[in-house]
């Protein structure tokens, strides 16, 4: 987990490093998020081009086939499995516009709880529970089983599969960056 107060291992690029269309991507990034600065596009927005990539993949991921509190719930489940509070911080929020209650992210959180209470699973539909079992396995396992796989098709179609399994490794892979990188939290507590 990135903390605020860690020395970042790439210092933050200005325009000169970033170049125009990559630091006012960055400078609009920031205003979203309403913070000073949005890190991690002005660390990635090094890699000029492949910056550019990466932002148009992870954006139609964002608004792919996959409905929104879908997409929330898993980046949720794989930003608390790799602890990364940089992704947490970002998709809490947007989860909520989404969908996703201070209860439900709660039970995201807590999943699968306690082997001897019912806890998020009375909170969480089939669908959300089908999805978690299934983000938990492809991220801690590389792989999801068969029942889970079986259990995920009843909800999801063959794209939204696809989507699915993308969505995840993504986020895991960009958790990996921002820690590996100490990439500081946007807005520190």
């Amino acid at each position: 987990m990135t903390d605020s107060f860690e020395v970042t291992r790439i210092p933050s690029g200005k325009f000169r490093q970033l170049g125009p269309v990559n630091w006012v991507l960055a400078k609009l990034g920031a205003r979203t998020v309403r913070a000073p600065e949005m890190h991690l596009f002005t660390t990635l927005g090094y890699r000029q081009s492949l910056f550019w990539a990466w932002l148009l993949y992870g954006a139609r991921l964002l608004r792919g086939r996959l409905p929104k509190i879908d997409t929330e719930l898993v980046i949720l489940r794989v930003g608390h499995l790799r602890s990364c509070e940089y992704e947490l911080q970002h998709h809490r929020k947007m989860a909520r516009k989404a969908g996703l209650d201070a209860q439900t992210q709660a039970a995201i959180f807590a999943w699968p709880g306690a082997p001897d209470t019912d806890g998020p699973r009375k909170v969480l539909s089939a669908r959300q529970q089908a999805l978690l079992t299934a983000t938990d396995e492809l991220i801690k396992d590389r792989s999801i089983t068969p029942d889970t796989w079986q259990q995920l098709a009843t909800h999801l179609n063959r794209p939204r599969l696809i989507e699915f399994c993308m969505l995840a490794t993504h986020y895991d892979s960009l958790a990996a960056t921002i820690t590996a990188l100490q990439i500081p939290l946007d807005n520190p507590r």
